[in-house]
Order: C-alpha cells, then structure tokens, then sequence
C-alpha cells in the first residue's frame, strides 16, 4: 500500500521529465488498482471475527438494502404455481439481498429447485451477494408435499421420552435439508391452559418442564443435523381469553415467567437456538410483537438471546389493524422494531424505517442493531461460505424408510389407554369372529395442522389398520355413522346394524384440522378453529350412546388434537383409548395396540375436564383453585364447591394405562439437606410384575410445604421413561437441580427459599405412590440435621386426668356453617360421640382431658379441657 501511494503521489511530477519512466509509473499504478480492486471485502473473510464482518458489511450497506434484510420474501411475490419466476423475483428484489424466504405450497422437489435458483439470484445477481435465509414449517414433519408425516406436537408430548423428540426432528432435518431448507419454523413452545384453543393440538402438554424437555430435545435434533429452529410463538399465548386465538392472555407477572415462558428461556439458556418468533396476542394490554419487556428486557439482558427476533406473519401490522396501539404503518414498525423485533413477515410495516430515519423520529442505531443481528445468524450459519449448503437437489432423502419407522414408533407410544374395564383390552383373534368399525374418524386419515395433505391415499386409516392387521381372520362391519360437524344421524342405523351382528364394536370419534395453505374444509382443531364447549362435536356422542345401548362389548377410540369432556363415555363404555393425530402410520400403531401387538405407554399431556365449566383443569394449580369444602354434589343431591359436580379432571396430567402392571418399591435420595446450587438424584426401584413387557413413566413431582407466595400444589421437575421386561426389576435415576425450585417472592426477586419440599413418586400427577421430604437451606453451609416438622402435633396428654365432667358445645367451619357428623373422642374417658345434624355435641370427658374432632375433609383438631364444660369446635377444610 506505501507503494501504491508512493506512485499516485510522484506520477504527475515524473509524467514531463520522464515520459518512459511515467509510463511505467501508470501502468504499475493500474496493476495495483485492479489487484485492490480484486481484493476481498472484510466481510468476506471466513477468518476474521464475525462481530468484524457484520461492522464491515453493515458500513457498505445503503438503507434499502437494510429494510431488505428485514424483510420477508413470499411465495406469492415470486412463484407461478410451482416454480420461481425470475422477472418476478427481479421485480420484487431489484439488487437487494432479503432476510428471509418461503414456499409452502411447493412440493419437496420443486421447493429444492425453487430455493436454489432464489439462493443463486441472492448472491451472484445482486449488489453485495448477501445469501437468504429459506425457512419452512416443520411442525410434525416438513410441509412440503411429499414429506414424511410425523405425528403431531400433542402425541409427542404424550410419550414423555425425549429421545423420541430428538430423534424426530433430526429425522426431519434430513428432509428439510433435502428441500433446500436453511431454518425451520419450529418447534412450538406454547404451554396450554385453555383446551376450547384450536391450537392445543400445537403443544407438548399443559406443563412447563414437559414442554421445556422436549423443546429442548428438539432444538438440539435440528441443530445436530444442520438445520436451525426458530422457537414460536414467544410470548404468554397459552391461555387467550374465551379460547379464541389471538385473544389476550390476562396473567400474573409470576405466572408468565412461571409457566408460559418458562419453557423458552429451559430453550434459550440450554441449546444454540438462534431465532424467536413473537406471538400475536397481547399480554398485560401490550402486544407481545411491541413488548420490549419480552423482547428486549427478559429474552436478551436475563436470557443472553443472541439471535434474531421474527414476526409471527401480518404480526407487525396487526398493531395498526388489530391491537390499535398504532395509527399508521409507520408507527407499528418503530413500535415493534424498538422493542426489539428484527425481521419483519406478511406485511411491509418495515417499509416506513428510511422515511421515519429521515424524519428524525426513529434512530438509525435500531435499524442497524437489528440488521447485526440478522447478519450475525446469516454469518453463524456458515452462509457466506457456503450459501448452498441444504440445497441438495437429491430426494433421496425424503421419506426414506427409517423416517417412516420412526413415525410409526413414536404412534405406537403416543397411545394413552384411558380405561379398561374388565381387561376388555387387548381384543384376541381367537375369540372375535367378527368386529364392528365404526365413526367419522374409523376411516379418515387425521394428521393434524401444519401438514401438507388430508387425502388418506398419504397415510393409514384406523380401518385399514384393522384389516391389514386382521386379514380376513375375522369379517369387518364399517360404518360411518355420523360426521364430525353436522346434527345428522340418517347413518346411525348402519351403525347399529353393524354393531349388532359384531363381536365387539370400536368407535372411532374426535375431531380434524386443516393442512396448512391448503384445505381448511370442515376443521374443528387447529389454528383458528377453537370450540366454546368441549363436548363431541356433532352427533358423535349420540352415535357412541346408539351402538353402546346394543349390549355388545364397546370401544371408543379419541382421534383428537385437544381433550374432549366425555363424563357419560368415561361412566359406561368399558374401554376407552386416545390416539392423538399418531402420524401417516396411525391406523397401523392404534389396530396393534387394540390387539395387543404393542403395549401402551403414553401418557396424558394434558388433565380432561368434565366440562367446559371445569376449566380450567390444568393439575398444577393453587391449593385454593380446586375448591374449598370437599363436599361435591350430584344431581338431585347439592353438595359445596360445585353444587352438582366435583372440581376434579376426568382424567388427570400424566395419567396412562399399560397392558401390564408396575411395583414402585423403593426411593433413595443422594441427600436429605441441600444447597440451592446442588443437583438432587433420586433412585426409584421399578418391578413390572405383569406378564407382558412394557414401558412405564415414571414422574417426579415437588411441592413446596411453606412458602413466601402462594405456590402450586406440585410441580413435574422430572420423568424418565424405561422399558422393563415382565418379571423384571430395574432402578431408575432422576435429578433435580435445587435452582429449579426457585420462586418469586414478594419483591419479584426469584429465589430458592430455605424450607421443607415434599418428593413425590408416582406414575400421574395424581397417582403416588412414595413420598420424601428433603429440606433446602440457602445459607452458606447446609447442614445435616433434619428440619423440624412443619405438622401440627396432637398436644400431650396431661398427668392427672381429673373428674369425669359432661362437657357440650357446637362445631363449625371457618365460615360458622355448622358440622355434622364430626367424631368427637375424649382421649382419656375413652368416651367417643359424634355431632347432630346441627354441629351440636355432649360428651362425657376428665377435667384434664383432651378432646380430639374429625372429619372427612376437615384437618383433626385437639382441644385441652382444662375443666371447661362448653368448648366449641373450629374445623378448617382439609386441602391438597
């Protein structure tokens, strides 16, 4: 370089004197230029720091080709049907590179095609070759026709293995790969409260830890396998008011951190996840796409987020048409765009940046601090150096064999056995000549939303399940019955004349989502489709009451996004199953598992209410939230609480039936004092003593005895699931980060309080079966004394009894509402009484006597004498 300006600076003095020696001053001059010239931009230089090259590209960069980089390039800008129309892309793209494009519609050979020409376009036709990223959603399997359909988010969670998670996603990003995709849409974090939410079907469950597990699990499937995920949609959404989609979420700060975003920031701070989608919905009466406190407060400065932050789609313009926290376009990018969204989607908001930058009413430091960031991911991802690195023109790798197997795999463990009464289940051939098929969903492919096909000719019917599975050894009766949607019942009688010359009869009933940008016709599932009751839609549980009322042995099979209220189903038909949307191999997984080819090992994800009037239901609630006096009614007999009904689920979270039987033995934990920052392990011996082999759940829950806040009255900080031969017995470990038991306190700060938290063991929410106490101490130094018992103890008995006196009074609730039936106990008489029916008693009882009251549902109270010969009661209830 001191050469080269060595030459510019002496050439015009020399060019007079010296005509041959100037002429070679301009010729090396020239040399050097075009060498400079052809020298690599920073930015380029795979060898210099990245934060060097994002400052170096970022300097280059004109204000339109930041917005571009902000920008999302659709499909319907640029394709003509299935393939990219050049004149299109160069209208819409000009010389400027984009941040993001998609092509949903297209099938998974025209997808590849079309993302390789966009990609070639990008950086060799415009000015600074920025490559594009090309994103797809991959829900349950990548949307491009084609693809190999997994099941959906529902059926996974209700596995509880992780592996599973892992594994199919890694199994996708082979497709994704193939279809030239560089990121994907997925996974979905949502944690739901609301089951009438169309998109229920879309989460791992209602809890926090099973939801961050598997994100988790399927962040690091993706990444492994060269595919980055994006997390959706960040922001409380799991619980919109009245279960409508996009409603707001009405929601405690403590609950937010607690519950709905808990499982985003396990993600965060556990995987290199690099992008975050905002949701449409508003929390706390802010968007959550212009709430700086999610986007910028909580996701950046407490999580470290160091990626880009995405629209949901129209989610920007929504603050102008929807939420009406903005006028104009205008508004809503500086609303959004300052509070940290980086990449806009479905509408041109971001447009407006460069007008309101020359207006001086937004500083250009947020546009370029969100093109760093975008440009950052685009250099992570190796991008620069090799923009064609999942453009593999190859099929080879779409729905190859082993994707299907791991379908039908993750199908056959995502079957929850509800009931079976009598062991009705499994069927055997040897006694059934013949079997009534039966329902809306018997023969109807049901793969959920966010997939490319409907069409069962993509995968496999419950009724083609059963007649593979049979092969003519027993004669099949199919009938409809009845559809999902309409009050017609002109086919019940072909429905009970086919139960009535069957074996026995199984219903296939639930509900049906749409496929995405495709067919949206007669869907009662999915985003955008939410229900105001939870009963059946249609005539469906008319049709279920029609073939149970013929006296044959009835199975009633849930094909289902969401939990439906089944009480009359649950009461009377003896066998009851759900097969979440299970896949394109579910009729193969649900025709096993009724004839006991495999055994089930699911779980609920999700507690089943009794009623829309039951929500909500979710296990993890306050000990206040599920009623006060434990007195439930019944039709004809009022009770309290529910006058008519009890608060209780119809089936609890994590609850599951198996074909065998498991023996939970024996607990041991590492230790009985710990720190904050010690890590729990917890030994639980298993014995299956059934004659099948199977796999069971086992699941770890803590409650916390004494706390500064109101906490729930357990929480799952644990599961692992193993497979145990008949016969045998294995020891199974889990941990517990103490940290993870933190809470926030009055001042929001969170911390582990010292205090008692109760180990429970068991294989549901509401099945345990061995309980430990262990306590935490958050000083300096644990130490290995047991804490004290925070139970009340009876008082001791005194020395001398005394005169027998006759003692009375009443008993009441805390409300004064009279007890009766309350047994009254005078401990050193040995006198024993109970109250009438207006709380009175008498009793005969020593002067120094103790008198000891319960009741079911109240707490035993003692009470000293003390030669008191009128002693009133006060009974509190006695909660979880």
């Amino acid at each position: 370089m001191k050469l080269f300006h060595f030459f510019m600076k002496t050439k015009d003095n020399y060019r007079i004197m010296y005509p041959r020696l100037s002429l070679f001053i301009a010729l090396c001059c020239g040399l050097i230029s075009s060498l400079q010239a052809q020298e690599k931009p920073l930015y380029k230089k795979a060898s210099l720091p990245i934060d060097e090259r994002v400052a170096d590209l970022l300097q280059r960069m004109t204000m339109e080709e930041k917005i571009a980089q902000l920008s999302h390039l659709h499909g319907f800008q640029i394709y003509n049907e299935q393939q990219v129309d050049l004149e299109k892309l160069k209208e819409a793209a000009g010389d400027r590179s984009y941040g993001c494009v998609e092509g949903f519609t297209l099938t998974s050979a025209n997808c590849a095609q079309a993302f390789y020409e966009i990609q070639q376009y990008m950086v060799e036709q415009t000015r600074l070759g920025i490559p594009i990223i090309t994103v797809s959603e991959s829900l349950h399997g990548s949307v491009h026709d084609g693809s190999t359909i997994f099941p959906q988010s529902v059926a996974l969670g209700s596995t509880f293995n992780t592996d599973l998670a892992y594994r199919m996603t890694h199994a996708i990003a082979d497709e994704l790969k193939a279809q030239g995709v560089i990121q994907t849409l997925s996974p979905g974090l949502d944690v739901v409260r609301e089951l009438r939410w169309g998109r229920v079907e879309e989460s791992f469950g209602e809890d926090p830890w099973l939801v961050g597990q598997m994100g988790i699990a399927q962040v690091k499937g993706y990444i492994d396998n060269g595919v980055a995920p994006m997390l959706k949609p960040y922001g409380p959404g799991g619980a919109p008011l009245g279960g409508l989609n996009l409603a707001s979420v009405e929601s405690g700060e403590r609950d937010v951190r607690n519950i709905h975003i808990k499982p985003y920031e396990m993600v965060v701070k556990n995987t290199d996840v690099k992008a975050v989608m905002t949701s449409y919905n508003s929390w706390n009466n802010i968007p959550n796409s212009a709430s700086k406190y999610l986007l910028t407060d909580i996701l950046r400065k407490e999580w470290g987020f160091k990626g880009y932050v995405y629209s949901d789609w129209g989610a920007v313009e929504m603050l102008k048409s929807f939420h009406l926290t903005a006028k104009d376009n205008a508004e809503a990018a500086k609303q959004s765009l300052m509070a940290g969204m980086d990449l806009e989607a479905s509408s041109n908001c971001f447009q407006e940046l460069a007008t309101l930058i020359e207006k001086n009413e937004l500083d250009i430091q947020y546009v370029d601090q969100a093109v760093s960031r975008v440009l950052r991911v685009k250099f992570e991802l190796g991008l620069f150096e090799d923009p064609y690195a999942n453009m593999a023109t190859s099929q080879e790798l779409v729905h190859r064999t082993e994707a299907q197997t791991l379908s039908r795999e993750i199908a056959d463990e995502s079957i929850v056995l509800l009931k079976n009464e009598n062991n009705l289940l499994p069927l055997s051939m040897e006694n059934i000549e013949s079997v009534a098929v039966i329902g809306p969903n018997a023969n109807q492919v049901q793969f959920g939303d966010y997939t490319w096909s409907r069409d069962n000719q993509h995968g496999v019917t419950p009724l083609k399940g059963i007649q593979d599975l049979l092969d003519g050894q027993a004669k099949i009766n199919y009938a409809t019955g009845c559809d999902l949607i309409s009050n017609d019942t002109s086919g019940f009688e072909q429905a009970i004349r086919a139960a009535q010359i069957s074996d026995v009869s199984i219903l296939f009933v639930g509900s049906s989502s749409a496929s995405l940008a495709r067919d949206y016709a007669n869907a009662t599932s999915g985003e955008g489709f939410d229900l105001s009751s939870l009963q059946l839609t249609g005539v469906q549980e008319e049709l279920v009451k029609a073939v149970y009322a013929q006296g044959k042995p009835t199975i009633v099979v849930l094909v289902t996004g969401r939990p439906f209220a089944i009480p009359w189903i649950k009461k009377h038909v003896p066998a009851i199953a759900i097969q979440w949307y299970g896949g394109e191999r579910a009729g193969d997984a649900i025709a096993d598992m009724l004839f006991g080819k495999t055994n089930p090992s699911a779980k609920t994800p999700f507690s089943f209410p009794q009623s829309v009037g039951h929500l909500p239901v979710y296990y993890n609630h306050l000990p206040t939230d599920k009623g006060f006096y434990h007195k439930p009614g019944k039709p004809g007999e009022p009770g309290r609480d529910y006058v008519f009904s009890d608060p209780e689920p119809l089936w609890p979270f994590g609850y599951g039936l198996s074909y065998t039987a498991f023996q939970y033995q024996d607990v041991k934990l590492s230790a009985e004092t710990l720190l904050p920052t010690d890590t729990l392990s917890v030994w639980v011996k298993i014995s299956n003593i059934g004659k099948m082999d199977g796999k069971e759940v086992v699941q770890l829950y803590v409650r916390d005895l004494v706390s500064s806040v109101v906490t729930p009255v357990k929480q799952l900080k644990a599961f692992a699931k193993y497979a145990i031969a008949s016969g045998d017995t294995t020891t199974i470990k889990l941990q517990v980060p103490i940290d993870e038991l933190a809470l926030y306190d009055l001042d929001m700060n969170r911390i582990v309080e010292s205090g008692e938290y109760e180990i429970q063991i068991g294989s549901s929410s509401k099945d345990i079966y061995i309980k430990k106490t262990i306590a935490v101490n958050n000083t300096v130094e644990a130490n290995n004394q047991q804490t004290p018992s925070i139970y009340e103890k009876t008082p001791q008995q005194p020395e001398k009894a005394g005169e027998i006196i006759t003692v009375t009074g009443e008993i009441r609730d805390v409300q004064a509402t009279p007890i009766a039936r309350v047994n009254i106990t005078a401990l050193q008489s040995g006198e024993v009484t109970h109250s009438d029916s207006q709380g009175k008693y008498t009793i005969k009882a020593a002067e120094n006597d103790v008198l000891l009251f319960s009741a079911d549902g109240f707490k035993e109270t003692s009470i000293q004498v003390n030669g008191k010969k009128q002693i009133n009661a006060r009974m509190n209830y006695h909660h979880q």
